[in-house]
């Protein structure tokens, strides 16, 4: 069991994934709903301030090497363009925005992306981790649901 939960913290932490993965396999495979939702959050939450901190200098730097490229150009793209997307729309609730942005459990909107556009929009670190953090709260309350309703809705079909 202990390997299951070192699953669901390691696939929380996977940019894209996130707990919109970690929570329904942890479900899925019979984890308890709570701890699951847990070790999920912990776990996509981990990487959030070195995100803020090192995520903008790292892909800057890398954005004109050969290799990495293209792929850092693409990542400061995402983030540039979903941060610009927020600031127009949130105006001064960016905070609100952000936490909104980051809970919808929707691929490319979760705590790496919002993150990275909270850091380029230069937002306070001390807003965007919170504002994170409720949105990472909201992403885990809206997956936990639906897995539970997914794996009862599978098991009755199943059995």
């Amino acid at each position: 069991m202990l390997g299951q939960y070192l699953i669901v913290f390691l696939v929380s932490m996977v940019p894209l994934i996130e707990l919109r993965g970690a929570i329904p396999y942890g479900v899925a495979f019979g984890l308890p709903l709570w701890s699951t939702y847990v070790v999920a959050i912990i776990g996509n939450m981990l990487p959030v301030p070195f995100i803020y901190l090192f995520a903008r200098k790292v892909l800057v730097w890398g954005k004109d090497k050969p290799v990495i490229g293209k792929f850092f150009t693409f990542c400061l793209e995402k983030g540039e363009k979903g941060g610009k997307k927020l600031k127009e729309k949130a105006g001064r609730g960016l905070f609100v925005a952000l936490l909104l942005f980051v809970g919808i459990p929707l691929p490319g909107t979760g705590a790496w992306t919002g993150t990275l556009a909270a850091s380029l929009l230069d937002m306070d670190f001390k807003e965007s981790v919170l504002a994170c953090m409720g949105g990472v709260l909201l992403a885990g309350c809206i997956m936990g649901v639906i897995s539970v309703l997914g794996v009862s809705a599978f098991g009755a079909i199943a059995g």
